[in-house]
């Protein structure tokens, strides 16, 4: 008989986890340098990647499970959260981290990571999540790009008897399943900064003409937010980071 409890207080592992599609020339290199500082290992579904993404993955000691697809499943996208949450559980973790690659905590959450595990009050922990805009000094913050006004559910408890579940769903499906927002979860004033529209003006009139030919119709987001990606003067205001 197991007798080892189900929310432990000290010696609780975290787990990475991310999925990743041609992001070798990206931040995926820094993203994986400032992960392996503080996870105790990351799982990576590479999603077809045709730029040297998987010998990237394959470089670092922390990555212990590593799979490329033959054919992206990106239009299927409940399909490959499946299949990264399969691989993460495979581990038997004590903790989960929905990482994209485009992503850096905060030092100051970094600092605070082992004490959001190592506790049995909570079972989830949601991060403000900072869109940078045009480089790394400063984030967006206008009617269409304040998600950083909300928590993100980002840091989950692996509960092996739990259900989880995903919405079957092609488009916006969360990275972590539905079913945890059910269980007591804690909103934690530590940010995530994310780089993903720190990018040239080409890369953003890139980014708003895949949007558009995704979803011309707005069935999974806003019209209105995807024309906004073309503004010339957004409103940006400066990154500062928080006291440890």
């Amino acid at each position: 008989m197991n007798n080892n409890p189900i929310r432990k207080t000290t010696g609780n592992r975290l787990t990475a986890m991310m999925q990743v599609r041609n992001e070798s020339k990206r931040y995926l290199a820094s993203v994986l340098h400032d992960l392996s500082e503080f996870v105790d290992e990351i799982v990576i579904i590479d999603d077809a990647s045709t730029d040297g993404t998987f010998e990237l993955c394959q470089s670092f000691a922390k990555v212990t499970r590593l799979i490329k697809l033959d054919k992206s499943e990106f239009n299927h996208e409940w399909q490959l959260r499946q299949r990264l949450w399969d691989l993460a559980v495979s581990t038997d973790p004590d903790w989960l981290l929905a990482v994209d690659a485009d992503e850096f905590y905060e030092e100051r959450a970094k600092v605070h990571m082992r004490e959001l595990i190592n506790q049995d009050q909570y079972d989830w922990v949601g991060f403000r999540v900072f869109d940078f805009w045009g480089g790394l000094t400063h984030y967006r913050e206008d009617e269409f790009w304040r998600i950083h006004e909300r928590h993100t559910r980002l840091l989950v408890r692996y509960l092996p008897d739990f259900y989880y579940f995903y919405p079957r769903m092609d488009h916006h499906v969360p990275r972590l399943p539905l079913s945890y927002a059910v269980l007591p979860g804690f909103l934690a004033e530590l940010k995530v900064k994310h780089y993903g529209w720190a990018v040239s003006k080409e890369e953003l009139y890139e980014k708003y003409v895949r949007y558009m030919s995704n979803d011309p119709n707005g069935e999974w987001g806003s019209l209105e937010q995807y024309q906004s990606i073309l503004d010339e003067h957004p409103t940006l205001i400066e990154w500062k980071e928080d006291p440890l």
